[in-house]
């Protein structure tokens, strides 16, 4: 591992400090992904800020039933807290479908949203790779791409985004609270806007400027009634990366779907929210021959590779499979679970 420099901070203000006095420096929290990549050398910044330190691991319901998640929060903590089970189940199922007890034990809120692509050539120094070196080719395309992306690649980058809780956070119209920057500024994003697709620049996983700092999450008030779900196809029944995963979001009003909110995971560089399925279902009856409609037109824009076009029937059936068995479970009693924007 190339050597870094450290720094500790205890607070924000400290933290854009050291940032502003090392330009290019990375933040630490839980560290699960970024201490991994300093030690393939995929990642190899000249100082390493500790946020640890920096009290952002609270969980506070606001006085507008709104739920504010601190970045350092631990995944155990956040898939465990009652609130987040009964009100946000998609939140809390994602979270345990991502990663093994011990790895959500240590990692965090903010360091899950800020992870990067588990693509092995990107994690390869040795191969050619655009978003670890611009300009310099995409082994993936031609060589094994089994795992990669379906939606919205580029000739730059196939990679897939791999947060199981990013792909929950989406669907239930998550605010990303940042602060820092050139100014010490703050600023939200909304979830489904945090990350990007490769483009020309796949360097660049998010839209977060240099040096600001993931502060919290903030999820609407629950809408009783509504129902959510997430569900993710995996290679093996312990801890992995999805091949595909669905997050959804349901609420059915007068004989019809009043609000849906529809995400794929594992399909694309970054969870894809899929606008056209929701357009078409939101104001339809619910019934499986509308559904089928609505998640065939979404994944007409699939284009798939040489190796993963079995990724595009996966997440069909997965996408259809979740909507129905939410539309049928909306008959019965259960929990609320769906957040109003």
């Amino acid at each position: 591992m190339k050597p870094f420099a450290y720094v500790r901070a205890t607070s924000l203000q400290e933290a854009a400090a050291a940032y502003a006095s090392h330009p290019g420096s990375r933040y630490l929290g839980g560290g699960t992904n970024l201490v991994d990549l300093m030690k393939h050398g995929v990642e190899t910044p000249g100082t390493l800020i500790d946020l640890t330190r920096v009290p952002l691991d609270d969980i506070q319901e606001l006085p507008t039933g709104a739920l504010r998640i601190g970045a350092g929060v631990r995944n155990t903590d956040l898939a465990a807290h009652p609130l987040v089970r009964t009100r946000y189940p998609v939140l809390s199922q994602a979270l345990l479908a991502g990663a093994s007890g011990q790895l959500r034990n240590v990692a965090t809120t903010g360091g899950n949203l800020l992870q990067r692509t588990r693509c092995p050539y990107f994690q390869d120094v040795s191969k050619p790779c655009n978003k670890r070196e611009p300009g310099t080719g995409c082994a993936a395309r031609d060589a094994v791409h089994r795992d990669h992306a379906v939606l919205g690649h580029s000739a730059h980058c196939i990679a897939t985004h791999p947060s199981d809780m990013a792909v929950a956070l989406s669907a239930l119209d998550a605010r990303i609270e940042l602060y820092g920057g050139e100014h010490g500024t703050t600023r939200e994003v909304a979830a489904a806007d945090f990350h990007r697709l490769p483009g020309e620049h796949p360097e660049r996983d998010t839209v977060i400027r240099p040096g600001e700092i993931v502060t919290s999450v903030v999820l609407p008030p629950a809408v009783p009634g509504s129902r959510s779900l997430y569900r993710k196809v995996r290679d093996r029944a312990s801890y992995a990366f999805a091949l595909a995963s669905v997050a959804a979001v349901l609420e059915l009003g007068d004989g019809r779907v009043r609000h849906v909110a529809l995400v794929f995971g594992g399909l694309a560089h970054r969870p894809w929210r899929a606008a056209a399925a929701e357009e078409r279902l939101t104001g339809a009856v619910p019934a499986d021959e509308a559904v089928r409609e609505a998640v065939d037109a979404e994944l007409a824009a699939a284009r798939p590779l040489r190796d993963n076009a079995f990724k595009v029937d996966l997440a069909r059936n997965l996408a259809r499979d979740v909507l129905t068995t939410l539309i049928r479970s909306a008959s019965d009693d259960g929990p609320p679970a769906r957040p109003r924007p």
